[in-house]
């Protein structure tokens, strides 16, 4: 007879398939009878871990913030040159739209405005923290002469951000993840 998975197994499982759900679907559009069916376990199972939704969406962006960030080190470690760093944070965007999916904070703020209150703020801090780290890229950048940009660099990360985001979803709406990377390629290229 087999054994049950531990409960922290259960609860990451719960996490992993709630996590596809909202970056294909969106927040408003699965209910714990889906992840319950996919997972084959009860609902009650899920409330035992996650005794509602906005808990478990809560819970989905800290995670999901937590993965980011440390590919943002990743990239850090990687290379040290501004412009090649935007484009491996670019890259983040690209990997994920080509696995059929959407930054899981670009799909809550298409549902920003029926999230419970805690889920609005994780979802600020994520591009909070993004813009925060572009802002530091970008003003390296300008400071050694290799990105050159009129302005505050935090006007222009919120640019990166809110354009990645938006190519991200014509991508998707035309099935074509070129889209996506002629949008980020021209992009850091005018900088």
């Amino acid at each position: 007879m087999a054994r049950p998975a531990p409960s922290a197994d259960t609860a990451q499982r719960i996490l992993d398939v709630a996590e596809r759900l909202v970056q294909t679907r969106g927040f408003n559009g699965f209910s714990y009878a889906d992840i319950a069916e996919t997972l084959r376990v009860t609902k009650a199972s899920l409330h035992y871990h996650f005794p509602s939704k906005a808990v478990l969406g809560k819970q989905l962006i800290e995670r999901y913030e937590t993965t980011f960030l440390a590919a943002l080190r990743a990239i850090e470690a990687g290379s040290t040159e501004p412009r090649e760093q935007l484009k491996r944070y670019a890259k983040i965007y690209a990997d994920v739209l080509r696995d059929g999916r959407m930054c899981l904070c670009g799909m809550l703020a298409s549902d920003y405005a029926t999230l419970p209150k805690p889920m609005k703020e994780e979802v600020k801090h994520f591009f909070d923290v993004n813009e925060q780290w572009l802002v530091a890229v970008l003003e390296r950048g300008r400071k050694a002469g290799s990105l050159g940009f009129k302005g505050p660099a935090l006007d222009l990360a919120r640019v990166l951000v809110g354009s990645l985001e938006g190519a991200m979803m014509l991508a998707r709406s035309y099935g074509d993840a070129s889209r996506f990377d002629t949008a980020a390629e021209r992009l850091i290229a005018s900088l």
